[in-house]
């Protein structure tokens, strides 16, 4: 049976943990999902990398919501270089998912933003590991996960 870890973090001010496994959950197609929650996004390539090593995940989503002062987008970075530096060692995918803070205007809007994105990586988790021809048709589309997609360019 295939793993999916879900490393999330306390300093996160919604719950994407929930939302990745709400969203997993919804689409089942015969997996474990494994939750490993550390208290900050430097603290996720650890977190990834023991999901690896010590509970045999097949991928896993890094979830993490840096605030928006210049030390959080520093935080953001070096947690980010953690993470690809993890993905080359262990020689497996993680789906980074961070929502900065500054991305939206209101509370309402950053919570939205916070479970679109998480909801719609998930999925993205899920093709990575069972149906990877889905990426490649959606190739070139300009998708994002969470805010409107830009589109593919026109010639």
């Amino acid at each position: 049976m295939k793993k999916i870890g879900i490393a999330d973090t306390t300093f996160a001010r919604y719950n994407m943990g929930k939302s990745a496994i709400d969203e997993l959950k919804s689409n089942n197609t015969g997996f474990k999902i494994i939750r490993y929650t550390v208290p900050g996004i430097k603290d996720l390539p650890v977190a990834c990398k023991k999901l690896f090593e010590e509970e045999n995940c097949d991928i896993v989503m890094a979830l993490g919501m840096p605030g928006a002062k210049p030390i959080d987008k520093q935080c953001a970075h070096e947690a980010s270089t953690g993470l690809i530096k993890v993905q080359l060692l262990c020689n497996k995918h993680i789906l980074e998912v961070f929502v900065h803070e500054d991305e939206a205007e209101d509370e309402k809007t950053l919570s939205w933003l916070a479970d679109k994105r998480t909801r719609e990586h998930a999925i993205n988790c899920l093709d990575l590991l069972f149906n990877p021809e889905n990426l490649t048709r959606k190739a070139g589309k300009g998708l994002r996960e969470g805010f409107k997609d830009s589109g593919p360019l026109r010639m």
